[in-house]
C-alpha cells in the first residue's frame, strides 16, 4: 500500500515506504501452520492478520467508489492504518483494532490527533474517522465523532 500524503500543518516528515499485504491473509496462516486456537492465544498474530483482511475489504469497496486506500505514517510515529481517498478529494481515516475499549479508545484518539494536524485551508477535513473492529454487533458514532464499526457491518 503506497503511502499518503496530506498537507499538514506541522513539518513532520512523511515516511514513504510502502506497506506489503497478503492479498489473502489465510495465505499466512496456512505458510505459519496455525489454526483457530493458535491464533486466539496469540492476539497480536490474529491482529495483524486481521488487519491484513481488513485492508483487503477497504481496497474492494474504495476501488467500487473510484477511490484508493493508503497509509499514513511520519516521523514522530503518528500512524494511520489507512486512508480511503477517493477522486473526487474526499477521503476518510480508518484505524484498525481487533476491538476492545482499550484499543477502540487509543485509534480514536490516534485519528482525532492526525486529523488535527492536516491543513484545511489547503485539503478537505476528513469526511469520516473510524475505529474498523473485528467483533462487535452494531456500528455507532461516539461523542467525539468517530465511527466504531464492526469489520461485519461494512456492506459492498
Amino acid at each position: 500500500m503506497v503511502a499518503w500524503n496530506p498537507n499538514l500543518r506541522s513539518k513532520a516528515a512523511i515516511r514513504t515506504t510502502d506497506t506489503r499485504y497478503f492479498i489473502d491473509p489465510s495465505i499466512a496462516t496456512a505458510a505459519l501452520g496455525l489454526g483457530p486456537k493458535d491464533l486466539t492465544k496469540d492476539l497480536n498474530t490474529l491482529g495483524l492478520l486481521f488487519e491484513t483482511m481488513a485492508v483487503r475489504d477497504l481496497r474492494v469497496y474504495a476501488d467500487a467508489l473510484d477511490g484508493n486506500v493508503y497509509h499514513y505514517r511520519d516521523n514522530n510515529g503518528l500512524e494511520c492504518d489507512s486512508v480511503m481517498h477517493l477522486r473526487n478529494g474526499q477521503y476518510g481515516l480508518i484505524e484498525i483494532k481487533l476491538g476492545g475499549d482499550t484499543l477502540i479508545e487509543e485509534g480514536a484518539k490516534n485519528l482525532c490527533l492526525l486529523a488535527s494536524k492536516i491543513d484545511t485551508t489547503k485539503m478537505n477535513e476528513p469526511s469520516f474517522l473510524m475505529v474498523l473492529t473485528g467483533i462487535g454487533q452494531y456500528a455507532y458514532q461516539r461523542e467525539d465523532g468517530v465511527y466504531v464499526v464492526p469489520i461485519g457491518c461494512l456492506k459492498p
